[in-house]
């Protein structure tokens, strides 16, 4: 039988050595289950190519469009301090140009259409306004 003073040293080393291990984690790791910056999707595409990823930034050159189905679909560049991606999605963005949103999808390194190839690309399946969320976010 250990006893309880041996116990706890033992649980204080291994939650020293969880801590520890966390702390030398690379910060993608860390960051990839909340959100991304542009600027880490773009220094690491590769590392985030076909995941589901949630970035924020303001809304530029909002365009929408119908797919070839006729259904409603939109695209626009998402840029932050140090970079800009590309969104599209289908349905209604309900975003204009200049808003902050948060957006949420699947990130494509590199995608063929037709003859063009689109870099660095997030299928959205969800925008939203942050101004919406919560007024007090964007100034």
């Amino acid at each position: 039988m250990i006893p309880l003073r041996s116990m706890a040293r033992i649980s204080v080393l291994i939650l020293c050595m969880l801590v520890l291990s966390l702390s030398m984690m690379p910060v993608a790791s860390l960051s990839a289950a909340g959100l991304v910056e542009v600027t880490e999707l773009l220094a690491h595409p590769d590392h985030y190519n076909h995941q589901v990823v949630t970035v924020s930034g303001r809304v530029s050159s909002f365009q929408l469009a119908t797919n070839r189905d006729g259904q409603p679909a939109f695209g626009f560049l998402l840029q932050d301090t140090a970079g800009t991606v590309k969104v599209v999605g289908l349905g209604k963005a309900d975003v204009r140009e200049g808003d902050y949103v948060v957006v949420e999808g699947i990130f494509s390194r590199l995608r063929q259409a037709g003859r063009a190839i689109v870099y660095n690309e997030i299928k959205a399946t969800s925008v939203q306004s942050m101004a919406k969320m919560n007024p007090d976010l964007v100034g």
